[in-house]
């Protein structure tokens, strides 16, 4: 578990990774959105909805050191613009921010904080749309080839993505019972967000990366949160 909360969090950090990390990808997962779900809850008793939201997505950012959005800006970047599969990656590589990268993440950061701003806080629906979004990761870091030989996701390689799929999904419906209908809908969001993202990838790519884990994450996180903030 701590090599899964190295890779996923800002906790362990330094510690290796490999494919033992896998199976722990939705616990961890949970336990971060449960974390989130809590400053949401508790900020929510002290300010108003939109302060409250803002927290929520920056305890988010903290725990997972940024990762994740730098992953999503860097995806933005070479997934979208039209150009060659060598250029996608080189532009990846690069620490640069482009348009595509500042459209994107500003695009999703407020949606994220305006989804929260929307709903009464609900720890375990965070929880459980956290968890779905690292079970996502964990399945196309072991089910989809890795876009290059070192990259990140080779590291994960020899694991198996029936065992995070299995747990993920048990844990994830079990999160679901305080608000079955509204969470289920939220996953099927977050399932939904970001498969389209690592398939976009294998399109792209022929594989996926690091980076494109975490704007997978990310991406269905959001998806996950806009559909269930709809008015049901």
């Amino acid at each position: 578990m701590i090599a899964a909360l190295a890779f996923l969090t800002v906790v362990g950090r330094g510690q290796p990774t490999g494919p033992r990390a896998v199976p722990w990808f939705p616990v961890v997962g949970a336990l971060v959105g449960a974390a989130v779900g809590a400053v949401w809850w508790g900020a929510d008793e002290w300010w108003p909805p939109a302060v409250a939201g803002a927290l929520a997505v920056a305890s988010d950012l903290v725990l997972t050191g940024l990762l994740h959005l730098d992953g999503l800006a860097d995806a933005a970047d070479g997934l979208l613009p039209p150009m060659d599969r060598e250029s996608r990656m080189a532009v990846m590589s690069k620490g640069d921010v482009g348009a595509f990268a500042i459209g994107v993440v500003g695009t999703v950061l407020p949606l994220r904080l305006a989804s929260f701003a929307s709903m009464e806080p609900r720890v375990a629906l965070v929880a459980a749309l956290w968890c779905a979004s690292r079970t996502v990761m964990a399945v196309g870091a072991t089910a989809l080839p890795p876009a290059h030989a070192g990259g990140t996701t080779a590291l994960f390689r020899g694991a198996s993505p029936a065992v995070p799929a299995a747990v993920g999904a048990v844990l994830c419906l079990a999160l679901a019972a305080p608000d079955p209908a509204r969470t289920v809908a939220g996953l099927v969001g977050v399932v939904a967000g970001a498969a389209a993202v690592l398939a976009l990838s294998q399109r792209r790519l022929g594989g996926v990366t690091g980076d494109v884990l975490g704007a997978a994450g990310l991406i269905g996180e959001t998806v996950g949160l806009v559909v269930a903030s709809a008015r049901w």
